[in-house]
């Protein structure tokens, strides 16, 4: 389709330039949206499985999925959508909250390595290390000397994971004012999606340019080959989707992940099955 090289943010990338209701790559409305998503959920699982497969004879490649947005900008149904045809046992998904007091001991990537995807996992981060970079940014929870030494560490991090075999596509889902505020509504009207509004998201609404501020920043500097940065216009859930679903398929295409060869006789062990009783 072509989405993925419309969203990848450059060295120069502008985020007031990303208009939130756009669909770049796509020409097609919602009702064509979903039938190309429905097209590329099954070839996910298989990328996935064949990846697995792959690990259990020796290989070490796995995928970071990190999902980054304001809230309601559908970080949870994207993960739903897009990874409906995989094995649940092939992919572990992580949702960073406010750090406890045993991690706020240790530096900030201290409760990040262990969840990282292992071989032949597709790991999801629904939030991220990059909270430490917006979130404590915005709110003024860490010192402004602290923040900026973040971004190097950051990548710094993300290069020892991706030699290491890991895969990393981060996705900031940008959102506008106007839609989350539409949205947060809509939650408030629904008794069955009551549970999922936090009246702590109207406050961080007071600080949506700094927000924006700190994601230009966040994705500016640590855009990098071994970890880009992609930028998703969210307005439209069905364009959204669609797009983190090419992002991905891109990226697992490209690592060409086949069915290990059997290292036993497949002949021999076929007449072994065929001749054997119960």
């Amino acid at each position: 389709m072509g989405i993925e090289s419309k969203l990848r943010a450059a060295s120069d990338f502008k985020l007031a330039s990303v208009d939130p209701a756009s669909s770049p790559g796509f020409k097609g409305d919602k009702d064509a949206a979903v039938k190309e998503l429905a097209k590329g959920v099954l070839e996910i699982g298989s990328h996935q499985e064949r990846l697995y497969a792959e690990s259990l004879t020796g290989g070490k490649r796995s995928v970071l999925l990190v999902l980054q947005g304001m809230d309601t900008s559908g970080k949870g149904g994207t993960v739903a959508h897009v990874l409906e045809g995989v094995d649940p046992h092939g992919v572990k998904i992580h949702s960073f909250k406010a750090p406890t007091a045993e991690e706020k001991a240790h530096d900030f990537l201290w409760r990040v390595r262990p969840q990282l995807p292992t071989p032949g996992f597709l790991g999801v981060f629904d939030r991220s290390h990059y909270e430490d970079v917006l979130i404590e940014k915005v709110r003024g929870m860490a010192p402004a000397d602290e923040i900026e030494k973040r971004y190097g560490m950051i990548t710094d991090f993300e290069a020892e994971v991706a030699a290491s075999g890991t895969t990393i596509i981060k996705v900031m889902l940008h959102i506008s004012p106007e839609e989350q505020k539409a949205r947060l509504l809509a939650r408030l009207d629904d008794p069955t999606k009551q549970w999922k509004f936090n009246p702590g998201d109207v406050d961080e609404r007071a600080f949506w340019n700094p927000y924006q501020d700190a994601y230009q920043t966040a994705i500016q500097r640590t855009t990098t080959d071994a970890a880009p940065w992609y930028v998703v216009p969210a307005d439209h859930k069905w364009f959204s989707r669609l797009a983190v679903q090419d992002i991905l398929l891109t990226h697992l295409r490209a690592l060409n992940a086949d069915w290990p060869k059997p290292t036993y006789d497949v002949a021999e062990q076929r007449a072994r099955v065929v001749a054997s009783t119960v």
